[in-house]
């Protein structure tokens, strides 16, 4: 009985709400990433933005491209306003081909 009157309660408390962690959207089940079975089977990407400006066109920022099955590592500096047509023509160029 006491359980539901708590439970009450902190649906209207506001200093509750806010310090609730729980009130957001439930997450799904953890599900186990793909494992690769070859090289440059699956890569992972990420943009490094913010760097000082560098090299002789003034790049500002970094794309990493990681293999999961090596793990290595692989770095493009780029500028930060390039298109995605330009980082597609990089990632092309320099990884597919």
């Amino acid at each position: 009985m006491w359980r539901k009157d708590v439970a009450e309660y902190c649906k209207t408390c506001e200093r509750c709400q806010k310090e609730n962690k729980s009130t957001g959207k439930r997450l799904g089940n953890i599900v186990k990433i793909q494992e690769p079975g070859r090289p440059q089977e699956i890569a992972h990407m990420d943009n490094l933005n913010g760097l000082p400006p560098g090299g002789d066109k003034s790049f500002n920022s970094c794309l990493a491209i990681v293999d999961r099955f090596s793990k290595t590592p692989i770095f493009f500096p780029y500028h930060k306003d390039d298109t995605v047509m330009d980082t597609a023509c990089l990632i092309w160029n320099r990884v597919v081909s």
